[in-house]
Formats: C-alpha cells, structure tokens, sequence
C-alpha cells in the first residue's frame, strides 16, 4: 500500500513538473538585442595588372643591367612617352645568330604588380640583312597585357621603332593592343635590319614556328 502510495506521489510530481516545462517552453522568447556585426568587405576581384612608374622600371633595369646600363633612363622615357606606363615587364637572358635567316631563344620571368607572375620562353626567327651573333640580358616592357596569360602568343615587329643608347637597344612587337619593347644589352655584333616575330610559350621548345 505505501509503495502504491509512492508510486502515484512519483508520477504526480513528474505530471507536474512536465506540465511547468511545458508551459515554460511555450512562452514567447525574449529576444535579445543582436550586436552589430562589422561589415565584411569582399576582395577586390583581379582586374588588369596595375601599371608601373618610369622610376620603378629604371631602379629594376639599374640593378638587372648593372654597369652596362648607361642610356636606360632616357629609353625608358622614350617608350612611356611612346606607349604609356607598363603593366609588366620581363627580366631574362637570351642567345641568337643569324646569317640572312636568323634564330633567337630566350627564358625569363614575366612580373606583374596584382595579377602574379609567370615563367616565359621565346623562340622566333628573322630574315633580312643580318649577320652576326648575341648573347643578351633582356628587359621587356609589357603594354595592355590583359592577363598573364595573353604573354604566350606571337608578336610581329614594329617598323621604325628601334633605337640604341649608351649600350642598350630598344626596339617593339605587338599583337593586337599588346606591345612588347624588348631593351638588350647584348655581347657580339648584330649588323643590318631584320623582320620576325617572337613565339613566347610557357616550356622551352626548340621549335621557332
């Protein structure tokens, strides 16, 4: 009899105190106030390579060409004032030689202030009044370049726009609105004009085509 008794004391409790849970749970929640959470600003997407100042361009050819670089000041001038400010350049080393038909082959890294840098190899051939052959350090300024990977196409020469200053050459290719001004400073001799263009791919190959 007092374990029935216990037994429907129990069951009444737990009733009870089902019944104060459940009302608790239907009550209406408070709500708190929420904390300004600070605004978070997404990354700006990746456009076209920022562009890099005339000074930039000459300490970086100062410290690449070393003592060899009387003149790059004023061939730099020259071709911003041509084609505006770069938005990349390439440092590299190259070889040719040419007796009327010409080879050139190259490596080098190709820098961009915002959308990375890339490594380059150009191969091209060249055919006109030319003798001689060059072993060069070559800067190459590049214009409109889109993205990196637009590098890795052909560029054709431009007529008229070669010049020499202390040491150092400067002539222009294009493809489209993508213009190159390679700047050599080279040992062994090139004489006369030539014709050709530059394949630049992303492995070295033999192939000038």
């Amino acid at each position: 009899m007092r374990a029935t008794l216990r037994l429907a004391a129990v069951t009444l409790s737990l009733v009870a105190c089902g019944a104060t849970m459940a009302a608790a749970q239907n009550q209406p929640m408070q709500q708190q106030p929420m904390q300004q959470q600070p605004m978070q600003t997404a990354p700006a997407p990746q456009g076209q390579p920022a562009t890099f100042a005339p000074g930039e361009i000459v300490r970086e050819g100062h410290r690449f060409f070393g003592t060899v670089s009387r003149g790059l000041a004023e061939l730099v001038e020259r071709a911003v004032s041509q084609w505006g400010q770069p938005n990349g350049y390439i440092l590299g080393q190259e070889a040719s030689g040419a007796f009327i038909v010409g080879l050139r082959y190259g490596d080098g890294q190709l820098y961009t202030k915002n959308a990375g840098d890339r490594r380059v190899f150009w191969e091209g051939p060249s055919i006109g009044f030319d003798t001689g052959g060059e072993g060069a350090r070559t800067m190459m300024l590049v214009y409109n370049l889109p993205a990196t990977e637009a590098i890795y196409t052909r560029f054709g020469g431009v007529d008229g726009s070669a010049y020499f200053i202390g040491g150092l050459g400067m002539t222009a290719l294009a493809n489209g609105n993508i213009i190159l001004v390679p700047i050599r400073s080279g040992v062994g001799l090139r004489l006369g004009a030539n014709i050709g263009y530059l394949k630049f791919t992303p492995t070295a190959t033999w192939n000038p085509f």
